[in-house]
């Protein structure tokens, strides 16, 4: 059995799984060969506002890159955010061939804003601010990883990864050091932005350059 034969055979699967967590979650299906269009499957797709033939998530992409998937066979109840600020709680399921590399991900994001405000309805009225906390769905270990974002289009998704990076950093580009650009470039190298098709010239954009002057930061990047 091929990649994508050991991929479709999720497909099936998906119709019980939303019939399970119900029309309030959406389940996705992600084939990993297809680079920027890696949506082959999706069911309650509204939630999100994706479709078939959209892109990795930032988290998919990170995961890909540092190799989380060699350690874990999932990660779940963390915070993912659809392109209109909407707020998830989310679980994402590696699929891996027999020679353990990541061929797929298989995702059930479970919208929660109808929680979140009915919590902080009964947070108001009992006043209980020390336990608010501890309902929070993200609290766990997992909830480490960035927030997601369940962007559509490949240049969505890169741009939410380079303007998250940029605002952490606070200085525009054309005023960075060397050493500031590398290791803005490093840090967008290990989130998984130059995974996508347009990496180079989107980061080189923003910071100002030339796109063979972010090839060699990568590089260096690699030797190190």
């Amino acid at each position: 059995m091929n990649d994508k034969e050991l991929i479709e055979r999720y497909i099936p699967m998906m119709k019980f799984i939303a019939s399970i967590v119900g029309k309030h979650s959406e389940v996705v299906l992600h084939d990993l060969s297809g680079e920027d269009n890696s949506i082959i499957a999706i069911e309650n797709g509204q939630l999100s506002g994706r479709k078939v033939g959209d892109a990795p998530t930032n988290l998919i992409l990170q995961v890909r890159q540092d190799q989380t998937y060699l350690k874990q066979p999932f990660i779940g109840n963390y915070k993912a955010y659809g392109k209109n600020g909407k707020l998830f709680r989310s679980w994402s399921y590696f699929i891996k061939n027999p020679n353990n590399d990541l061929i797929g991900v298989l995702c059930v994001n479970s919208d929660v804003e109808h929680f979140v405000k009915i919590r902080e309805m009964m947070d108001g009225f009992l006043n209980f601010d020390e336990t608010t906390a501890e309902a929070d769905p993200s609290t766990s270990k997992e909830a480490s990883y960035i927030s997601e974002q369940l962007h559509g289009q490949a240049d969505d998704v890169l741009a939410s990864i380079i303007e998250q990076t940029m605002q952490s950093v606070k200085v525009p580009g054309d005023r960075m050091s060397l050493q500031e650009k590398l290791d803005l470039v490093k840090h967008l190298y290990h989130q998984g932005a130059f995974q996508l098709k347009g990496g180079v010239h989107l980061v080189a954009k923003h910071l100002k350059t030339s796109e063979p002057t972010i090839y060699r930061y990568i590089q260096k990047i690699k030797e190190e």
